[in-house]
């Protein structure tokens, strides 16, 4: 029968039916699998295009008793022939580098054995390997292919809290779908489309929706995996990657992690990888080149735009860039929904007051929360997850595992007491939109001894300068307490001691909240969407002590009223960590009536609005 009448099934699908006992015949080639189906279901002739290498096809076809034949595409005595041009290939290769060797030895009367044998060793060795590498299938793409169709399908239903990128993303849907509506016009669909966003916000999983939307092969392959030590094998992989998908077009390439191959090229090409360099401009090519991807739309992901190449980000390669950010309040609780559809949630447990509390959470941190707290409620021997569960694994998230076998001595533990109650009294009366919702004592995580929770109750998207001081307060408030009451401190303050220093530096050098040296910018951020990656940009040896002296001054008027604070409410401070270090936790409208007294020092207003 000609290749041509079989027709084409997916490898997925071809798996499905070896197990299912379907498969009457295999013939394994090079590129491509020809099998057909047992007389009684018709025996229908396919072929399958896999996704990658068939080692471990034979064994599967013995488990289900299928018959098999494995050949090369030009029979089964190619792979003999293929064996003699290798070893011929090598022959030749070795007497070049021999003759080589002896040409380097006697063409300078200043040449040293050593340094010839060097330099041949390097030169044809070192690209023999290389093309021997290419040759055995090493330039090979290890792309894998998702069939979006069956249980396994996922779509625009599975994807929630991003609604806006879902509607930038709907055309592209619409296209794959109804090509011929754009076509008749004479609109041309956006050939690449890039989703940037933070780790965790669901970029990959959007990708696969519009794939499992359209109902087109999915084919996906991280940025990393092109990249090797071989000169040339990840361009080879570019161009592998885009043969394969135009023979599935229409078709959706996902590259994730882009930034691995996608980094602007370097303008010194000593300096540069030549090896990576070449992997750009082959994708470049493919994206935008004189041969045309009819059908074949390009989605990357990565969390750091910055840094991509300026003709990848020009309009006919990736035409489209769709931010996937951080969900508000109504996003996380459609996030939670989907999360917990094959949970079972006890009736106490509320969804949206755990969107409140999730501030700042991505789509994998919720994904998270809710099995942890499906994990504790079946460690615990519960039939359905209770708010109780919920609450603590959304404090096991944050702060860590409990620690209740870490045993503080009495000092220590007095210590971290007043240290926590300190930062909740001097909280309670800093403005903004947080609240403290828990204190607690019982140690977690690594290393903290004790934590004070702070509750949003709403999002919120900027930072005023009068919030900020307060936030300064606030974290110098347990170090004040240590202070008041034993006239020393602990090293229990340092992690808030550094988030102090940094918020500060961060208000002087990226938020120009200082008269002295006004609105400049003095740090340059070189990571959008990552934690991090701010440089100092060049400065004289006067700005920079003016910086220091200006953050040394707005940590000293937030260390003053703390104490302030703190002594004003000095009974109080002593009735709530007595109270603490009995119940070791304190929250609830046990904790409200406690901060409820709290009295506001005479200087606070004057201090939180100064100009």
């Amino acid at each position: 029968m000609k290749p041509d009448s079989r027709s084409l099934s997916t490898y997925s699908t071809f798996l499905d039916q070896v197990k299912s006992s379907q498969v009457q015949r295999v013939v394994i080639k090079r590129d491509r699998i020809d099998y057909s189906l047992k007389p009684e279901l018709g025996g229908e002739q396919f072929y399958t295009l896999p996704n990658g290498p068939t080692d471990t096809l034979p064994g599967l076809l013995r488990r289900h008793g299928v018959p098999f034949t494995k050949l090369d595409d030009n029979g089964d005595t190619s792979g003999l022939v293929a064996g003699i041009l290798l070893s011929t290939g090598m022959l030749v290769g070795m007497f070049a580098w021999l003759a080589r060797l002896n040409q380097a030895g006697g063409g300078s009367n200043n040449s040293t054995p050593g340094s010839s044998f060097g330099s041949g060793l390097g030169n044809n060795f070192g690209g023999g390997f290389g093309g021997l590498g290419v040759g055995m299938g090493m330039g090979r793409s290890n792309a894998r292919v998702y069939n979006q169709a069956g249980k396994g399908k996922v779509t625009f239903a599975d994807v929630a809290g991003v609604d806006e990128s879902k509607q930038e993303l709907q055309e592209i849907v619409d296209f794959l779908a109804n090509g011929e509506k754009y076509r008749r016009i004479g609109a041309k669909i956006p050939k690449g489309v890039l989703l940037v966003g933070p780790p965790g916000t669901g970029k990959t999983l959007l990708a696969k929706a519009i794939a499992g939307e359209a109902g087109v092969p999915f084919i996906s392959m991280s940025g990393s995996e092109f990249v090797e030590v071989f000169v040339g094998v990840g361009a080879s992989r570019v161009r592998d990657l885009f043969n394969r998908a135009k023979r599935q077009a229409p078709c959706i390439v996902f590259i994730d992690e882009l930034d691995a191959i996608g980094k602007t090229r370097s303008a010194n090409p000593v300096g540069g990888n030549d090896e990576r360099d070449q992997t750009l401009n082959q994708l470049l090519t493919e994206m935008d080149g004189f041969d045309g991807n009819d059908g074949v739309i390009v989605i990357a992901a990565t969390n750091r735009p910055e840094i991509l190449d300026p003709a990848l980000r020009r309009p006919g390669r990736f035409d489209r860039q769709v931010l996937v950010d951080r969900p508000d309040k109504s996003s996380r609780l459609q996030i939670l929904k989907v999360h917990a559809r094959p949970v079972k949630l006890g009736e106490d447990v509320d969804l949206e007051a755990i969107a409140a509390q999730t501030a700042g959470f991505s789509g994998a941190d919720l994904a998270n929360l809710v099995n942890e707290a499906a994990l504790m409620a079946a460690r615990n021997n519960r039939q359905a997850v209770l708010m109780a569960d919920v609450n603590e694994a959304i404090e096991r998230v944050i702060a860590g595992l409990e620690k209740r076998s870490r045993v503080l001595t009495p000092l220590e533990r007095q210590t971290v007491a007043y240290h926590e109650v300190g930062h909740a009294l001097v909280g309670a009366l800093m403005p903004g939109n947080t609240k403290v919702s828990k204190i607690s004592i019982v140690p977690r995580g690594l290393g903290a001894l004790g934590y004070t929770v702070q509750t949003p109750e709403s999002d919120r998207f900027l930072l005023l300068e009068d919030e900020l001081r307060g936030q300064l307060a606030t974290l110098l408030g347990g170090r004040s307490a240590e202070e008041i009451v034993f006239g020393k401190v602990s090293t229990g303050a340092s992690d808030d001691i550094q988030r102090a220093t940094d918020l500060a530096e961060r208000a002087i050098t990226q938020y120009g909240m200082s008269e002295t040296l006004g609105p400049i910018a003095f740090d340059k951020n070189q990571a959008q969407f990552l934690d991090g990656g701010s440089t100092r940009r060049a400065i004289s040896p006067e700005v920079a002590a003016e910086i220091d002296r200006q953050v040394k001054q707005a940590l000293d008027k937030a260390h003053d009223m703390a104490l302030d604070i703190l002594r004003l409410n000095r009974d109080l401070l002593e009735s709530a960590t007595q109270t603490l270090l009995k119940e070791e936790v304190l929250e609830g409208s046990t904790l409200a009536a406690i901060l409820a007294q709290v009295k506001a020092p005479e200087g606070l207003q004057p201090w939180l609005t100064q100009s």
